[in-house]
């Protein structure tokens, strides 16, 4: 599809490349047809660059940075996802990228480079002035994922005795601002953080006030260390647009926006699911061989948990070849159970990532979660119970998977509670193991609990 001017649309109705402008860019590619492929992406947005640079083939990736040359935007980068981005790094030669950190701000610079052995971060900061190396050297200092690695280098510092007017026409006259910024911090001579103002009150007041008079010392300064999902927490309690950034003795080092927040609150909500489906850190763009190294521990401990549930139900072959509608319905229980489980596990595994589950509540949430798993079990058990009755015309079978159903979702929602908060008590991740231990403890409860149960009553 083309619009007016003849040229390929960029979106589709749903906000996804257009098939056919892949299409066009791919083939000019291809054919080493550089105008036309210039012309196809020079003016896209960076983030269009970026979703494009995500649908090309890691050969194609080179082909379009070469094609764009100096042309080609930085702040595309750090819009790809990791794998990719370390791919388009490494196609890149070290001086273009040298060139590309300094165009971007500090946090993205770092965030860019961060994952680079030692050797190529060397490489690539020996490229760099002195100052903006220091300040990107200090900066990978900082524990990953830490406030340190997320912040901003470049803020507005100014002393409690400059006047607003002597503020402004420093803002109006200094050459190395931040492109954007919404607070200035007001520091001592030793560059203890002291508090802030907001543009819009700095903005609207009398040009002979002192920054004193109106500064703002209700601040919620974020410790450097802190992990950056700590300090999303703060902007998300506090309704922050942004917030200081201290060292240990509580001197300014920087400073996190509501943007960085938001791709961290991104980040960790996609690591999360990604975790609990034993994908962690995998993307739509890693090869085959990437893609089936990370899937097969997963799979390798899904194989012992499914052959342990096996000889469980080996224990009660005979009661199975007595009767073969026992084989039919087994499977029900299980899968309710597992289901169960994984309702409450995802519930607690999120709660426990935004701090809304601790010791302070884990009693009433383990009680709630008891009841609920109970009443249902009650519930699917009449459910089944009736039509195990109609289907084989037994109701002692109907009675046997009712009381089986209870027994394995009330399993299931203890497990779905007491595990993700057992890993997290041992400094565990829930989100990465809790999966296996609640399928496992819903598959061995609910065979043993069927399967023993029908032994005692039936045959």
């Amino acid at each position: 599809m083309q619009d007016a001017a003849g040229e390929v649309e960029l979106r589709d109705e749903e906000g996804g490349i257009r098939s056919d402008f892949l299409h066009a860019v791919t083939t000019a590619l291809e054919e080493n047809d550089a105008d036309k492929a210039r012309e196809l992406t020079l003016k896209l947005h960076e983030a269009d660059l970026a979703d494009l640079i995500q649908l090309l083939r890691p050969e194609q990736r080179g082909l379009l940075i070469v094609t764009l040359g100096d042309d080609f935007k930085a702040g595309a980068l750090p819009e790809l996802d990791e794998s990719v981005r370390d791919q388009v790094i490494e196609a890149m030669p070290t001086e273009q990228v040298a060139e590309a950190l300094q165009q971007l701000d500090s946090d993205e610079a770092v965030y860019l480079i961060e994952d680079l052995d030692k050797q190529d971060q060397s490489d690539i900061l020996a490229k760099l002035p002195s100052f903006e190396r220091a300040a990107l050297e200090r900066s990978l200092e900082y524990p990953e994922d830490s406030a340190g690695r997320l912040m901003q280098t470049d803020l507005i510092a100014v002393p409690p005795f400059w006047s607003v007017g002597q503020t402004i026409d420093y803002m109006s006259e200094a050459d190395d601002l931040p492109d954007r910024f919404y607070e200035v911090f007001v520091v001592d001579p030793a560059y203890h953080l002291i508090g802030s103002i907001a543009l819009n009150r700095l903005l609207r007041s009398k040009r002979t006030a002192t920054i004193e008079s109106i500064t703002d010392r209700d601040i919620h300064p974020i410790d450097v260390e802190a992990d950056q999902e700590a300090a999303a927490r703060e902007f998300e309690r506090y309704n922050l647009t942004s917030a200081p950034v201290v060292d240990a003795d509580q001197r300014l080092v920087g400073v996190i926006t509501a943007d960085d927040v938001v791709e961290v609150v991104q980040e960790e909500a996609s690591e999360d699911i990604l975790r609990m489906g034993g994908v962690a850190g995998e993307s739509v763009a890693d090869t085959v061989w990437e893609t089936t190294r990370r899937r097969f521990t997963w799979l390798l401990a899904n194989l012992a948990t499914a052959i342990l549930a096996s000889l469980v139900i080996s224990l009660f072959d005979a009661t199975i070849e007595q009767m073969v509608a026992l084989a039919v319905l087994m499977p029900i229980v299980a899968s309710m159970g597992g289901n169960a489980g994984t309702q409450t596990m995802t519930v607690a595994v999120r709660a426990l990532a935004t701090q809304d589950l601790g010791a302070a509540n884990a009693m009433r949430v383990i009680g709630r979660e008891t009841a609920v798993g109970i009443l249902n079990g009650v519930l699917f058990a009449v459910i089944m119970g009736a039509i195990v009755y109609f289907w084989f015309g037994s109701d002692q079978l109907g009675l046997v998977i009712g009381v089986a159903m209870i027994v394995n979702l009330f399993a299931a929602a203890l497990a779905g509670i007491l595990i993700p908060l057992g890993l997290d008590a041992l400094g565990l991740d829930p989100a990465i193991a809790s999966g296996v231990f609640v399928t496992t403890v819903t598959d061995v409860v609910g065979f043993f609990a069927f399967l023993g149960l029908a032994a005692m009553w039936l045959v």
